[in-house]
Parts: C-alpha cells; sequence; structure tokens
C-alpha cells in the first residue's frame, strides 16, 4: 500500500516492481500477488488497461490510520482513558496538530470555548494556573491524570510521554 499512497495515482504492477527494485530484489508474480489480494480486501480498485490492471488506492493513507485509530478506540473498555493515555504519548508537534485538526473540524461557527472564568474566589488568581489571565491546569493535574476518568491516575510523572507497555503482538496470519 505504501508504494500505491506515494504514487498517488492508478500504477500498474510493473511500475510498483521496478520502484520496490530499486530496493531489494523481488518477483513480479509477488508483486502482482499482493495487488490482488489488495483488491479482493477492498483496498485498492482495479480498471483493466489492456492486458494489465492499474491499481488505485480506494482511500488515502491518512484515512486508513483514521480508521484504524478508530477502530483500536472504539474496542477499547475505557476509551477516555485510552484517549488521554494517547494524549500523554503525545509530543508537543503532535499536540500542536491535534488541537489545529480540532479546529479544522469544528470550523469557524463552532470556535473553540472559551478560556475559564477569572476565579472569583481569589482574585489574586485569575486563572487556574494563578498567572494573570493562566488558564493551564495545575501541574499536579498534569501529572496524575484525571480522577474523573477511571484509569488515568497512573499516566502523568516519568510515564508523561511514553509509550504504554503492550503485550506481545499475536500472530494471526497462521504462521506468517
Amino acid at each position: 500500500m505504501t508504494r500505491v499512497w506515494q504514487w498517488n495515482r492508478p500504477v500498474t504492477v510493473r511500475e510498483v516492481l521496478e520502484d520496490i527494485q530499486r530496493d531489494r530484489s523481488i518477483a513480479y508474480t509477488t508483486v502482482m500477488t499482493v495487488l490482488d489480494n489488495l483488491h479482493q480486501k477492498g483496498w485498492v480498485r482495479r480498471e483493466a488497461e489492456g492486458r494489465a490492471y492499474r491499481y488505485e488506492a480506494v482511500s488515502t493513507r491518512a484515512a486508513y490510520a483514521a480508521a484504524l485509530m478508530n477502530d483500536s478506540w472504539s474496542q477499547s473498555d475505557n476509551p477516555a482513558a485510552a484517549l488521554v493515555a494517547f494524549f500523554g504519548m503525545m509530543s508537543p508537534e503532535q499536540r500542536e496538530a491535534l488541537t489545529d485538526a480540532v479546529r479544522m473540524v469544528q470550523g469557524p461557527e463552532n470556535p473553540p470555548s472559551a478560556p475559564p472564568p477569572e476565579n472569583p474566589a481569589n482574585p489574586e488568581q485569575p486563572g487556574v494556573s494563578g498567572e494573570p489571565g493562566g488558564t493551564e491546569e495545575p501541574a499536579d493535574a498534569r501529572s496524575a491524570g484525571n480522577p474523573e476518568i477511571p484509569g488515568t491516575e497512573n499516566l502523568g510523572g516519568e510515564n508523561r510521554g511514553k509509550p504504554a507497555k503492550r503485550p506481545p503482538a499475536q500472530n494471526t496470519e497462521g504462521g506468517r
């Protein structure tokens, strides 16, 4: 799929073969079989061109990645905790990209919510962080997870930004 996505247009087996052969040796029939399997699974569509087919991706790589993330998230027994853990693993650049994506989805008709109001109990503490106009959550809340979301209590501190430990992957390909 990577090669089909890279071309970003309908490709023949021969084009993919020549592209792959720049890196390693591979048989024409292997590439043809893989593209046929991708077609049977619905990942690519094909159109006859003479005695060959031209293959084209059904969705973009980004749409495929989004579907994988959505599928994984929806299978979680605690989706909120899974999201918090996922966000905790993100780099600052990834968080910024996420913020931009949320803005694009919300659109101009649904602007992001307004910053929290000033703290009426303590006028010296206008925002949550204690900085004038600050809107950050307290450091202990950032590092300790969210007590309202079960499963997030151990997401801060030294584990912040590190991938969660996962069980070894199961081989579902019948020994391949």
